[in-house]
């Protein structure tokens, strides 16, 4: 199993974290949990295994193209075969140049992009599957969210404002943080609530909370510091709270957590 990772063109930057490129060779059985990470993926699946995620009725297939909701919760996956996974990571606010709808309509599901999309991003996978190169396939990458991104370029300055209120809100991993970024702005809570909500699929809170949460498992996974100084080191009021959160986003305490440690989420801490 082997991650690589590589940075998007640089008019892409302010919107997609990196691309991946995830490789198992071998058909082994695989299982694990995807946390809240506060980032939307799309996922190319090249390759001929098969991914799994638990949705209400069940396990389903996941589809060739991939779109990845904001996940809120813990999300069971599971997969068999060989994979070649070619992976777009976006920040926070990065889907939104991409998707027409509201974001919140995909939290916690993992969609096939065609039906978003189209033949566009039909087209864009076949050429991903006949090119004969990881440069050859990231180039394909930044050539497809430039056009998308130039396509959508009315809400750039809006998408702008948005990464900004993020970036204010994990500045200011503090109570009552929120109220203080909505006056910095100039803007009523509610419709600060609903920008961020519109744009990512979260909530101010929600994304607050998560950020939170990915400071915690960074610093657990360092294995430096005990479970009580990790809770105020990122931004918990106490440890039961910390314990708290962080039990509804991965489904276990946090000392369970670290002896649970999987590839997934170690790419999420990374």
């Amino acid at each position: 199993m082997e991650f690589q990772y590589f940075q998007p063109a640089k008019i892409l930057a302010p919107y997609i974290r990196h691309y991946y490129l995830f490789e198992s060779a071998n058909n082994a059985a695989y299982e694990d949990t995807v946390f809240p990470s506060g980032d939307m993926e799309v996922i190319f699946n090249l390759g001929g295994g098969i991914w799994e995620s638990l949705q209400e009725s069940g396990f389903q297939n996941n589809p060739a193209i991939e779109l990845w909701g904001q996940i809120t919760r813990p999300l069971l996956i599971r997969s068999s075969g060989a994979h070649l996974m070619l992976g777009v990571r976006f920040f926070t606010h990065g889907t939104s140049f991409l998707l027409d709808d509201e974001i919140g309509i995909f939290n916690d599901q993992v969609f096939d992009l065609t039906d978003v999309l189209g033949r566009d991003i039909r087209d864009l996978h076949d050429r991903l599957l006949n090119a004969s190169s990881a440069t050859a396939r990231i180039a394909l990458l930044d050539d497809f969210f430039t056009g998308r991104l130039m396509r959508a370029s009315g809400r750039h300055k809006r998408l702008n404002k948005v990464a900004h209120i993020l970036t204010s809100i994990t500045k200011d991993a503090t109570e009552n943080n929120i109220s203080r970024v909505a006056d910095n702005y100039g803007v009523s809570t509610r419709y600060l609530h609903k920008l961020v909500y519109q744009h990512t699929g979260l909530s101010p809170k929600s994304f607050d909370k998560i950020q939170r949460f990915k400071t915690s498992l960074k610093l657990i996974g360092e294995n430096k510091l005990p479970l009580t100084s990790i809770a105020y080191d990122a931004g918990y009021f106490d440890q039961s709270h910390f314990i708290r959160d962080f039990k509804s986003f991965t489904g276990l305490t946090p000392s369970a957590y670290l002896n649970n440690l999987s590839a997934v989420n170690q790419m999420l801490i990374n």
